[in-house]
């Protein structure tokens, strides 16, 4: 299979030297993109800015903003089987990028931000019998319970028609282990406990390859 990974953060510029972006390490993208091209698939990473060596054997595509990244998916998307989506996109970029850089002046600094393109859900209105799998943070409830956080996760699986939706919290930025919960189309939740990410890419794998043979 061709699968396409995005992983790390992008950076929204408020002037030239300043921007907005998160704690996103890469760390989940990377390994997962090791770990699929191990078992022999063919695989193209599009990472945000990182300080990880991309992984042998990997189509690597360096990309900065939420800009660059929608437009470096969509590129490829119609050429792979699947698109697993770890990368923390930016939300929101500044309306307008500042010229050189913004000064003190004895006041405040007024930011107005507006939503960048919300990257897989074009994916899901495209779909074209893609496997679609994203990522969605949440900063409530704890793993294994209802509530918001759950019912986020499930409206975002809906809403950009996924077929699997990793939940995950904001202790996993960073860290090698985590708590993850696995999300259906047919709204079963597969709670995985404290595991390391590489435990998390081999189970993404037997799913992505279950998935692929059930639409053959």
């Amino acid at each position: 299979m061709n699968i396409l990974v995005t992983a790390g953060p992008t950076r929204e510029y408020i002037d030239e030297i300043r921007f907005l972006t998160n704690p996103s390490s890469g760390k989940m993208g990377f390994i997962s993109a090791e770990v699929f091209a191990g078992a022999g698939h063919k695989v193209t990473l599009i990472s945000g800015p990182v300080s990880l060596t991309p992984p042998e054997g990997v189509e690597c595509v360096p990309v900065e903003t939420a800009g660059e990244m929608h437009k470096a998916v969509l590129k490829r998307f119609e050429y792979v089987d699947c698109v697993v989506m770890t990368a923390a996109v930016m939300d929101f970029r500044p309306k307008e990028k500042v010229a050189g850089k913004i000064r003190r002046g004895g006041g405040g600094f007024t930011l107005e931000l507006v939503e960048n393109p919300d990257i897989l859900g074009e994916l899901g209105q495209m779909h074209l019998e893609k496997i679609l799998i994203g990522f969605a943070l949440e900063t409530d409830p704890p793993a294994g319970e209802a509530g918001e956080g759950r019912e986020n996760a499930r409206a975002k699986l809906e809403a950009k028609n996924l077929d699997l939706l990793v939940l995950n919290f904001p202790e996993s930025f960073g860290a090698d282990r985590t708590r993850f919960e696995i999300l259906d189309r047919k709204g079963k939740w597969r709670p995985l406990g404290l595991i390391e990410k590489e435990e998390l890419a081999r189970i993404l794998l037997k799913e992505i390859e279950r998935l692929k043979a059930e639409n053959a």
